[in-house]
């Protein structure tokens, strides 16, 4: 690559974000292709120390505002420490989480602002936007069902909210593919893990102009 290729992983809880993920790992290294995985909140020291303080399950007085704002500062600190360095040097940076669920998760499901959202998230990135982002859809039920089933995930205070919250934040993610499906490409995460993988390689290795 001559540049680096910007790819965000979204998706409601239980998607199989982090899953995919590292099936694809290997297939990109076999091919070559030199790969920055990183996430939000966290990715750099500042980062995770402000994920710790947006997910402790005790900070359930968390103002929503406050979580916006908070996520947009290690928003900001991941990106010039990390992102932007990896992209300049023309690598494939593959991040779990970015813009879109700044959108969802405090736009739709917290329902504050989505035009100061917005700015926010131009504030904090200068305008960066990923090259793909890939979209895992899945019922809201389902998803929150494979989390209670995996006793080795972290809970974390998102966990400990209400069903309405997370169908308004699905919400969010199906709206934003109707407003940007050129970025933004759905994945049917309800399908057994390889079938899902098959998909997500299919879509990445045809946006980069990888042989499959």
């Amino acid at each position: 690559m001559s540049k680096g290729f910007l790819v965000s992983l979204e998706g409601p809880e239980g998607a199989g974000k982090t899953s995919v993920l590292e099936a694809l790992l290997p297939i990109l290294e076999e091919k070559g292709v030199e790969v920055l995985t990183t996430r939000e909140p966290g990715g750099v020291l500042i980062g995770e120390k402000i994920r710790q303080v947006i997910l402790d399950p005790s900070h359930t007085q968390m103002d929503a505002k406050t979580e916006l704002l908070l996520y947009i500062a290690s928003r900001r600190q991941h990106l010039v420490e990390k992102v932007l360095p990896a992209l300049e040097a023309g690598k494939l940076v593959i991040m779990d989480r970015f813009i879109d669920s700044s959108v969802a998760y405090q736009g739709f499901g917290r329902s504050l602002d989505i035009e100061a959202i917005n700015w926010l998230n131009q504030f904090a990135t200068d305008g960066l936007k990923p090259d793909l982002t890939l979209y895992f859809d899945i019922e809201v039920e389902e998803g929150l069902a494979r989390i209670a089933a995996n006793s080795n995930r972290e809970v974390n205070r998102l966990d400990l909210e209400g069903l309405d919250l997370h169908k308004k934040v699905r919400q969010g993610y199906l709206s934003l593919l109707d407003k940007e499906g050129s970025r933004i490409v759905k994945v049917d995460a309800s399908f057994p893990l390889e079938q899902v993988v098959e998909t997500t390689k299919a879509v990445l290795f045809d946006r980069m102009g990888l042989a499959k």
